[in-house]
Parts: C-alpha cells; sequence; structure tokens
C-alpha cells in the first residue's frame, strides 16, 4: 500500500470476496495485492488469505480477515453519489440482490455486514435547497424511502406529489 491513509475493514473471512464483488460493481475499484498469513493465526493457518488490497471508485482499503471479533455497523458506511436512478438502482440492486439488506433513506448493508449510502445528487440538492420548504418536503419524501426515488423526491421538491 502506498497511500498514506487507508480504510481497514475487518471481515471474518471473506475479505477476498468482497473487495472482488466490489471491484465488479463500483467504477473505479479494483482489488490489489493479496497477502497470505506468515503463520498460524487464531482464526485461520500458514497461508490463508489474512489481507487484500483494494479500492473503492479510488479510496484505497485494506480487508483484513480477522475473524468473527468485530462486526461492521452503521458507524461506517461508504457514500457513493449517484447521477441518476438507473445508477442508483443499479448499485442498490447489485448489493441488495447479492446477500445484502436493504434498510432506510438510501442505505444498504452488503453480505459482509458494510453499510452503503447510495446517495443520488439529485436528493443532496434537494434536502440542501436554500428554500427551506422545499427541503423539507424533499426530506420528508426521503424519511419514508428505503431506495430512493429521485422523480419523488423532485416532485415533493416541488411541492407536487407524484403524477
Amino acid at each position: 500500500m502506498s497511500s498514506k491513509n487507508t480504510i481497514c475493514l475487518w471481515y471474518e473471512g471473506g475479505a477476498l470476496d468482497a473487495a472482488k464483488f466490489y471491484a465488479k460493481t463500483f467504477p473505479g475499484s479494483a482489488v490489489g495485492a493479496v497477502h497470505e498469513a506468515p503463520g498460524d493465526y487464531p482464526d485461520g493457518k500458514q497461508g490463508d488469505v489474512l489481507m487484500v488490497e483494494f479500492t473503492v471508485i479510488g479510496i484505497p482499503c485494506l480487508g483484513l480477515n480477522g475473524g468473527p471479533h468485530f462486526r461492521h455497523n452503521e458507524a461506517f458506511s461508504f457514500q457513493i453519489a449517484t447521477d441518476d436512478q438507473a445508477e442508483t438502482d443499479r448499485l442498490w440492486d447489485a448489493i441488495v440482490r447479492h446477500g445484502g439488506q436493504e434498510s432506510a433513506c438510501g442505505w444498504c448493508k452488503d453480505k459482509w455486514g458494510v453499510s452503503w449510502q447510495i446517495t443520488p445528487r439529485a436528493l443532496t440538492a434537494a434536502v440542501t435547497d436554500p428554500d427551506r420548504a422545499a427541503a423539507k418536503r424533499a426530506f420528508d419524501a426521503m424519511m419514508t424511502m428505503k431506495k430512493i426515488d429521485i422523480a419523488a423526491i423532485e416532485a415533493a421538491r416541488l411541492g407536487r406529489g407524484l403524477l
């Protein structure tokens, strides 16, 4: 790893599978070096995959197969800004249909427990609208959603229901 700052994600044993999934799913992502354990350790044997270097949309990460001792939670998430509904749907569906689960307001978890916010740029623009009434309507609409529906957010922002 050449980056001075790298996100380290702890896996029970699926770091390589997760890295491959991220590389396949998110443009600008790749699997780098795969490091095997030089000796036995509490949750693995010499030669097992211990660490995987990968990037997620250009962000350097290290997957550590550390065992079942720690779990991911929503205190950490990747927030992915999407440009349209098709991209939002593709990323959300890839995560959820690959063993993940839906949550609220554009959040979901992958099958390894890592949280993702699939956030359309239109949503960010709507909830930060200088017209605070428009922003509140968009925010209230978002609060009813799992996967974000851009058309419904825009309709709420403009003060009208979806046609």
